[in-house]
């Protein structure tokens, strides 16, 4: 197996935290320093970086997650999402090729959620970073993955894109949450009803709809 280019058989998990970095499902595991900077710098200085690049990289991710203005704060005094942010920055400090976000929305309500995988997809279109999200959330994740892997006891059952895998009658079977948007164009082609193409998002069944809707007007 190969991440980030290196074979993990033959490199040490030091090396490897060099390209891949974790966030954790709950923040509060990850956070413990007191202060939001110190904690965003503590990855850095267990690498060894000179302190001047590591107040650069502290600065600038603090930046990127939004929270300059939290650096003094304790992170046990935030809310979830705040706590979240604070858990991305201090990995994206350490400006890592591959992001493994593990549940990162489990302990925030919608609107909250939402402004994570915003962050999330920002930093994906803007960096380049890989990021490898880990979430039951679909009708929320659906809209920002370009690829979805299903996993059921351990094993890949389904690879694709989320239009692919959504609309799989395997994917219902087994269990998956899929997109409403989804469910819904399912609904509409067995009744004679076709959208043309399947949608993961509401938007896109939204915009579907009124696309037939006008057409069978004209």
């Amino acid at each position: 197996m190969f991440v980030a280019g290196l074979n993990v058989a033959d490199h040490q998990i030091h090396e490897l935290a060099r390209h891949v970095g974790l966030v954790f499902q709950n923040p509060e595991n990850q956070l413990f320093a007191l202060s939001v900077e110190k904690d965003v710098a503590f990855g850095l200085e267990n690498l060894g970086i000179p302190r001047d690049e590591i107040r650069k990289r502290v600065d600038w991710a603090l930046g990127i997650a939004s929270i300059t203005d939290l650096r003094e704060r304790a992170p046990h005094e935030l809310s979830g999402g705040q706590q979240q942010r604070v858990a991305i920055a201090s990995v994206l400090a350490m400006q890592p090729d591959v992001m493994v976000l593990d549940e990162p929305t489990s302990f925030l309500d919608p609107l909250g959620a939402h402004q994570i995988f915003e962050v999330i997809h920002e930093l994906n279109k803007s960096l380049g970073i890989t990021v490898v999200l880990v979430e039951h959330r679909l009708d929320l994740a659906s809209k920002y993955a370009d690829h979805v892997i299903v996993m059921n006891e351990g094993k890949i059952v389904l690879d694709g894109t989320p239009r692919e895998v959504f609309n799989t009658e395997k994917a219902r079977l087994i269990g998956v949450g899929i997109p409403k948007a989804t469910r819904l164009y399912q609904v509409l082609e067995e009744s004679g009803v076709h959208l043309g193409k399947t949608p993961v998002t509401s938007e896109e069944a939204s915009q579907l709809i009124r696309e037939v809707l006008a057409r069978d007007r004209g």
